[in-house]
């Protein structure tokens, strides 16, 4: 008994300790962020001191510094930087666009010498003729200006949902100008108190406003006109899908929607089930994923934003790395306005029908637009399916996926416009090289074609060689289609032409690369997709591989003569200038980072260590001579038992009598290099019965 009554009063001891210590804490007494243990409620242990400022770590992004603990409490990953810098390059015109309509005009460092030397070429004429007549304009009637740093009465109210560190937030009020104020907020109590820190260390208190909520909350606590943000940025550790629903309520209308997925897994296809949880959409396996996970989080925007009488217009959706990002304007939707298509949703959305075997795709939009009397127009249901129950071009069946979003992606004026003011100001931006590459490849898309095919699919499914890039483009624009690339991947074939069309045009190809037929299976795409000609059901008739001579020409049956001339248009203007498209492997071990956690380890030799040996982990350690000797000889050798082994003890197969176990096993024939003799280079396959 007495045992007991002295652990239960040290236990209540500890924990009166306990709240006494948080009490300190709430009451203001520690100053300056908890040390690393900290648990994520902003907690520290009583009677311990606060850490050295070693222990932080300075990182210097842009125009920002931000001070960093060591250990893995707040999340910051340093491969995101071109993401930071692409919402600053876009932020920043869209306030341009916003502020320009109440005649503010912006002005960003570095563009204040190029816009003098194109007001001094293009208006010289009118200097003068003002300067002559001595009139000099009035100071109230001079337009007023916003400038990085200071505050803009009739400016962008700003706010970063899952701010982390802040670093985003000051890059905001360091890097773009005309803002009214700049909410970061984030639901840790360590991470809020480091926005503090960083906020003070980077002398923008007057813009930034830290703050403690779940993002949820917040954002429906500003649902009310006055209360709405203008912009509105979320990029949060995973699947936005359950912040998406307050976002288009909190946003004003006209304003910007920004968001990052980085839950690639799920939109690619790998849970299909997920997906629809999260996204109200099927995502299918596919080469053109990255363009359909795009389409399903603007569909999924727009499905919540319908719910509210409002719709989305992209103006930006970027797949980089190993996340997508997408720019909409939020816009309300006026029922008396009968010619408004926003009214109408469902024809924006559609259904993808996708082979699962040569992976040919056909959409199917829920609804279709008709003209009516008075020039009005009438949206009713689409009629479908545009497939049948099999493939017409291999025979096999369809998958079914979406709804998604078809409509363009990008808004290609104002891409033009974030394109130009990177290019006239590279300075600007650390990734401004590959901000202009990506831009330029998503000028060059074509805007009212969905998805997209590859080459090596294309080639594989026929099992033939690949064309060069130039070759299919020029082929497909000899038949008169059109075709562009896609900044998603970097061989991907976006055109309009029909499947059919391509694979026309690659049985044309297969007959400059032939393919052993013989080799294809009767049931396989590769052996229907040859063997097909016009008039001709090839699974009906019973064709086989012999049925085309070697002789005949396989293109007199198809519909399109392929032309494989090499044409000045087929090479894309940004492949020509030798732009920065495609991203290579920025750092060692690059990709998404651990969730922070609170009282998080920090990223040292151990967890270096422990990345190391998780490397291919999949993949078989090499063997070793001793390791194969012995498991070698777990064999019985085939010439023992036939009496014509001649090597005896040096048999690297064992010479035992058979057991019913082993006979059951299958053996090599013949024996490898045994252990006197030379023994196989380093790199050679090794295995039963192989030299």
């Amino acid at each position: 008994m007495s045992h007991t009554r002295i652990v239960l009063r040290q236990i209540l001891n500890l924990r009166s300790a306990g709240g006494l210590c948080r009490a300190r804490f709430m009451e203001g007494q520690p100053q300056g962020p908890a040390d690393p243990p900290a648990m994520e409620n902003g907690t520290v242990p009583c009677g311990e001191k606060r850490p050295p400022e070693t222990q932080e770590t300075t990182v210097t992004e842009g125009s920002a510094t931000i001070a960093f603990p060591s250990a893995n409490e707040v999340f910051y990953n340093p491969v995101q930087e071109f993401n930071r810098d692409l919402t600053c390059a876009v932020i920043t015109e869209f306030a341009r666009i916003h502020l320009g309509a109440k005649g503010i005009q912006i002005k960003v460092p570095g563009e204040k010498e190029v816009q003098k030397v194109v007001v001094d070429l293009s208006e010289q004429e009118e200097d003068k003729a003002v300067l002559k007549e001595g009139a000099d304009p009035a100071p109230g009637n001079q337009p007023r200006t916003a400038t990085v740093g200071e505050i803009c009465e009739e400016g962008l109210r700003v706010l970063e949902g899952l701010a982390a560190s802040g670093l985003r937030s000051i890059r905001f009020a360091r890097e773009v100008p005309g803002l009214q104020s700049v909410v970061a907020n984030d639901a840790s109590a360590r991470a809020v108190d480091l926005i503090r820190h960083n906020v003070q260390l980077n002398e923008v208190a007057h813009l930034v406003q830290p703050s403690q909520a779940d993002a949820r909350m917040l954002m429906y606590q500003h649902q009310r006109v006055s209360d709405r943000f203008d912009v509105i940025d979320l990029d949060p550790y995973g699947s936005p899908a359950a912040f998406l629903d307050a976002a288009v309520q909190a946003v004003s209308e006209g304003g910007l929607l920004c968001v990052t997925c980085t839950d690639m897994a799920v939109l690619a296809g790998n849970s299909g089930e997920t997906c629809y949880s999260k996204y109200g959409a099927m995502a299918l396996k596919s080469r053109a994923c990255h363009e359909m996970a795009l389409r399903i989080v603007l569909h999924s925007l727009d499905l919540r934003a319908n719910c509210y009488q409002r719709f989305v217009v992209p103006l930006l959706s970027i797949s980089a790395d190993f996340y997508i990002r997408v720019f909409v304007v939020s816009s309300p939707a006026r029922p008396r306005s009968r010619l408004q298509p926003a009214l109408f949703p469902h024809s924006k959305q559609a259904l993808v029908f996708q082979c699962v075997g040569c992976g040919a795709f056909h959409l199917q939009r829920l609804g279709k637009a008709s003209g009516a009397s008075g020039g009005r127009v009438k949206f009713s249901a689409a009629c479908g399916p545009p497939v049948a129950p099999e493939c017409e071009h291999c025979g096999q069946r369809h998958q079914l996926g979406g709804p998604l979003w078809v409509e363009p992606i990008h808004d290609l004026d104002f891409v033009g416009r974030v394109l130009e003011a990177v290019s006239t100001n590279p300075g600007r931006f650390h990734t401004s090289e590959r901000i202009r590459g990506v831009l330029s490849v998503v000028t060059e898309e074509l805007p009212d074609v969905p998805l997209y095919y590859t080459l090596d699919q294309l080639s594989s499914t026929i099992h033939c060689s690949t064309p060069s890039l130039l070759q299919l483009r020029s082929a497909l624009l000899h038949a008169g289609f059109r075709v562009s690339l896609s900044h998603a991947c970097k061989n991907a074939v976006k055109t309009d032409a029909p499947a059919a069309a391509l694979w026309d045009i690659m049985r044309c190809w297969e007959k400059e690369c032939p393919v052993k037929r013989e080799r294809l299976s009767e049931t396989s795409p590769a052996f229907r997709i040859l063997a097909w000609s016009p008039g001709r059901d090839t699974s009906a008739t019973g064709m086989d591989a012999h049925m085309l001579a070697d002789d005949t020409d396989p293109c007199s049956f198809f519909k399109l003569q392929a032309n494989f001339t090499i044409r000045d248009d087929a090479n894309p203007s940004s492949r020509q200038r030798g732009l920065k498209r495609f991203q290579a492997n920025p750092e060692a071990n690059w990709g998404p980072r651990p969730r922070a956690r609170p009282g998080g380890k920090a990223v040292g030799e151990a967890m270096e260590d422990r990345r190391r040996l998780l490397q291919n982990k999949r993949k078989e350690p090499a063997e070793d001579l001793a390791q194969r000797a012995a498991r070698l000889k777990t064999f019985p050798c085939k010439r023992f038992k036939k009496g014509t082994c001649q090597r005896g003890d040096q048999c690297c197969y064992s010479h035992r009598p058979p057991t019913p176990e082993a006979t059951a096993e299958a053996a090599p024939t013949d024996c490898p290099q045994t252990p006197n003799q030379k023994p196989p280079e380093s790199g050679a396959t090794t295995g039963p019965g192989v030299d």
